[in-house]
């Protein structure tokens, strides 16, 4: 309804990768009696928003070298670089799932299948 939202704090979480992020909290004056409340929140009380302003400038920056002639070039030449190498892995031998769990261990094991496919495209 263009009801302007005012800042009310900022908070520093920690995401599960370690990355830490400010995410600023804005909060709507009133929304009393406005006809958008039930499309716009269910929680009781006035709208709380929470933005990320600096995840919003880097996906903003990622969309524009995408977009650039430059990452379309690489786009389009991603389809016969990079996926023919997992279907290989996949299709032709055999890899269908990891056998142990846990990011280190995954890590692991796909560096030990990319040196077997390396080796194999060598050896050819």
């Amino acid at each position: 309804m263009g009801q302007k939202m005012h800042r009310i704090s900022q908070s520093r979480r920690t995401t599960a990768s370690g990355f830490e992020r400010t995410v600023h909290l804005y909060q709507a004056i009133n929304c009393k009696g406005c006809p958008l409340g039930g499309q716009c929140h269910r929680g009781q009380g006035e709208r709380i928003v929470e933005i990320d302003h600096n995840l919003i400038r880097h996906k903003e920056a990622a969309r524009t070298r995408l977009s650039s002639e430059q990452g379309v070039v690489y786009r389009k030449k991603r389809p016969w670089d990079v996926e023919p190498v997992f279907a290989s892995i996949k299709s032709n031998h055999g890899f269908k799932r990891f056998l142990l769990k846990g990011m280190n261990k995954t890590e692991v094991e796909i560096g030990l299948l990319s040196i077997a496919h390396n080796l194999r495209k060598w050896k050819a």
